[in-house]
């Protein structure tokens, strides 16, 4: 005996939207080895202070020796290479830490001193501190009365 059931046009596009995550993973998250089109986009954060522009990005598995980074007038450049491990008899059932060359190009839209600008790195963690130039800085206006 046949079973009917319903039409959920909702339900069909969740699973569409899944298949379309799915795909979307699969293109964007891995390393280049599987993308072919060279360096990785490096994710990060940002976030900004009433001194600094402060930017941190995960590097896991690379040194501070490592990592290249270019300021040059408002553009930042971040590159490094994340090595695979080579290893014989190893067969992976998954793989999905990126791998390969990384590089992240900003436009800092913010004056920054250059002279000041710190590159700290702990725990695989990499934070960079971008000091505003004085011209751009809050400052606080005293109001006098007359």
């Amino acid at each position: 005996m046949s079973k009917i059931s319903r039409w959920d046009p909702v339900r069909d596009m969740i699973t569409m939207r899944q298949a379309m995550d799915r795909m979307l993973d699969d293109a964007f998250t891995r390393g280049s080895e599987t993308r072919g089109t060279g360096a990785w986009l490096l994710p990060m954060d940002a976030y900004i202070t009433d001194d600094a522009i402060v930017i941190r990005a995960d590097v896991p598995g690379i040194k501070p020796e490592e990592l290249e980074i270019t300021l040059e007038g408002d553009t930042l450049i971040i590159r490094g290479e994340i090595k695979h491990e080579e290893a014989e008899n190893r067969k992976y059932v998954l793989l999905e830490r990126p791998t390969g060359k990384f590089e992240r190009t900003l436009s800092i839209n913010t004056p920054i001193d250059h002279e000041q600008v710190e590159a700290a790195f702990k725990d695989g963690v990499l934070t960079l501190t971008l000091p505003k130039a004085e011209a751009v800085k809050p400052r606080q206006i005293a109001v006098r009365s007359n």
